[in-house]
């Protein structure tokens, strides 16, 4: 009995957390307003009917000359549109309605209008269009026509209860009233279809018209049927994050929904979450640390009923240590839009610092603030040292912000030293900050360069510069340099760069002229060369080996001579003939591709001189082969 009182407990403990937060980080600004506005202006003078329904609905045109034109353009617009005709009737029946438009609807389409109800209403869809466009017309809906609808409804959704079916569905169940109560069981099992992103934003499939679709519809459902609403305050920060992440928004449709969705979680009550934000960067100063807060709707307007009690509960973000548990925030405007507090008492040093706002005990909000500093240089000492530490160091103090009086000098051989010490202006302990430069800059060229300077075991700040090592980067330029001190930090109210000394630097010239490491202007070309072809042998190795390739055939000409050639078995025969031609031809090639032909030419030559010889060759070996056999017909058996 006593685990399930302890779980129970914790239930609730956890619920009453979540449901005590109820605050976002932002709302609709005047920025955004303005920027939605503009959205309508445009959504005005588009040809898009839907936008000039919605524009409409928001602002008001009181130009007669433009008020005319757009009421005959939204009947061509009618005609032309490719949308449902109960959407484009409503549409146009609503945007004739906001212009006050003189020019009468066509008896026909009223007619048409006023018959819907009759018909076979098909979606929840067009049940709502229909319905809301006997109310823009003005027209009262029979108990008849109410029941009939409310019949239809119910079979309508057995066969069709996506998001947008019930979407639809809620927003006609408003318009009915008691008849149509039995919609109210329906509205959590829309909510339960939401998806959750990144355990800050919840929407459901289809975007921004089908979440104000469904919102509208269930917080209008639980207030005309005064029901709870199923939405708990956990969710309803985070379908407000989701809209209010949304409001780049660029169709007037679009704007329309997400006004009127904001509208819709800022008015439901127990659950509806606020504003709670920091008035200007989050910055205050430590000689007057005022924390200024923010309270307003969604929607950037006083909250109704105003907080009452707002404290803040002021702690370190390093390391969690508490200033104050409980700080009065007090009221600074008449509509309790602004609170603050003035931590002056508290004496805050430079730092972040978190309040966790508590409002009412229901409204609970982290905020992060930066308390700002001042920097002092204390000491600051400049001076010139031998490199070798030969001879002692010559430091000279300089107070901020003067300049020492007397230009320093300083050779290759020796080094430039600097050390300062940077306190907090009110705690005079030594601090450290994010950046420290000495920067030196040659009047004459305008040159500079920028050296880091780094903080010892002491807090204080060294800069050491060996003159002959760093006159590469100076590209060995003398002259007189002017010495700044940088001091910039995040967290400082007073970052500052300091003329403190002048100092005369020489350099050792180097032998040769150092060519500067950055070059303005084109590039030498590049010109691409082809691998030197090898070396040739001597023309008389090419001739003597010339010569031995072609002996053979000499020799064959010579014994044909002294012995006599037998061609008494040749005939004339197109066979015959054939062969020796492509025989011929292919050693023709041959020589050919020696002297000028590439592999790829010779092959495609070859490849047909080929074939034809090998088909003339088989047919005179297969007809010689016949000879043989007739005149020795022993043999062959």
């Amino acid at each position: 009995m006593l685990k399930i009182a302890f779980t129970l407990l914790c239930v609730l403990c956890v619920a009453a957390t979540t449901w005590s937060a109820r605050t976002v980080d932002s709302h609709l600004g005047p920025k955004d307003l303005t920027r939605l506005q503009k959205v309508f202006v445009d959504g005005l003078s588009s040809n898009d009917l839907q936008a000039i329904f919605f524009a409409s609905l928001n602002i008001e045109t009181t130009d007669a000359a433009t008020k005319e034109t757009l009421c005959k353009k939204i009947v061509t617009l009618h005609t032309e549109s490719k949308l449902n005709n109960f959407e484009k009737d409503y549409y146009l029946i609503g945007a004739n309605r906001n212009l006050h438009c003189a020019t009468k609807i066509p008896e026909a389409l009223l007619s048409k209008v006023y018959s819907s109800l009759d018909s076979e209403l098909a979606t929840t869809q067009e049940i709502y269009y229909r319905l809301a466009t006997h109310k823009a017309l003005g027209v009262q809906v029979s108990e008849a026509a109410q029941a009939k609808i409310v019949k239809r409804l119910q079979e309508v959704l057995k066969k069709d209860d996506t998001l947008s079916g019930l979407g639809y569905a809620f927003n006609v169940a408003i318009q009915l009233g008691p008849s149509a109560s039995f919609i109210v069981d329906r509205t959590e099992d829309a909510i339960v279809q939401a998806d959750e992103v990144d355990g800050r934003l919840l929407q459901f499939e289809g975007g921004l018209s089908i979440t104000a679709l469904i919102l509208n519809g269930v917080f209008g459902v639980s207030k005309a049927f005064n029901k709870p609403a199923p939405v708990t305050a956990d969710q309803a920060v985070k379908f407000a994050n989701y809209l209010l992440s949304r409001r780049s928004v660029q169709t007037a449709k679009g704007a329309h929904v997400l006004i009127e969705a904001l509208k819709t979680i800022s008015s439901a009550d127990k659950v509806s979450p606020i504003c709670i934000q920091l008035i200007g960067n989050g910055q205050l100063e430590a000689q007057s640390p005022t924390l200024n807060v923010a309270i307003v709707d969604l929607l950037g307007k006083p909250l109704s009923p105003p907080v009452t009690s707002l404290s803040a509960k002021i702690s370190v973000k390093k390391d969690g240590s508490v200033l104050a548990e409980k700080i009065q925030l007090v009221s600074k405007s008449s509509d309790k839009t602004t609170y603050a507090a003035d931590l002056s008492s508290l004496k805050p040093g430079r730092g972040i610092y978190q309040a966790e706002l508590n409002g009412d005990g229901v409204y609970k909000q982290k905020l992060q603030f930066k308390v700002l500093g001042r920097v002092k240089v204390q000491t600051l000492e400049v001076g010139i040292a031998e490199s070798d530490a030969s001879a002692a160091t010559r430091k000279q103090s300089v107070s901020y912000p003067n300049k020492l009086k007397d230009t320093l000098t300083a050779d290759s051989t020796q080094k430039l030293l600097l050390k300062a010490l940077l306190v907090d202006e009110s705690t005079s302990k030594p601090i450290a900050v994010h950046q420290a430069f000495v920067r030196l800059h040659n009047q004459e060229t305008n040159k500079e360069i920028i050296f880091v300077a780094e903080q010892d075991s002491s807090k204080a700040y060294k800069f050491d510069m060996d003159v002959g090592n760093q006159g590469k980067n100076f590209n060995f330029q003398n002259g007189l340099y002017n010495i700044y001190l940088t001091v910039g930090d995040a967290s400082l109210s007073n970052s500052f760069e300091w003329l403190l000394a002048d100092v005369q630097l020489k350099f050792n010239q180097p032998d040769r002229d150092v060519k500067p490491s950055h070059v303005n202007g084109p590039l030498p070309e590049i010109e691409h060369q082809f691998r030197v072809p090898d070396k040739r042998p001597p023309r008389i190795v090419s001739d003597i080996f010339t010569g031995l390739c072609i002996t053979p055939l000499v020799l064959l000409f010579v014994f044909w001579a002294k012995l006599g050639i037998n061609v008494s078995n040749f005939t004339w025969s197109p066979s015959t003939i054939g062969f020796h031609l492509g025989f011929g031809g292919i050693l023709a090639l041959f020589f050919v591709f020696w002297l000028r032909l590439n592999m790829f030419q010779t092959l495609r030559l070859l490849i047909p001189i080929a074939v034809f010889t090998f088909l003339c060759g088989n047919r005179l070996l297969r007809r010689l082969y016949a000879q043989r056999n007739a005149k020795n017909p022993a043999g062959a058996s």
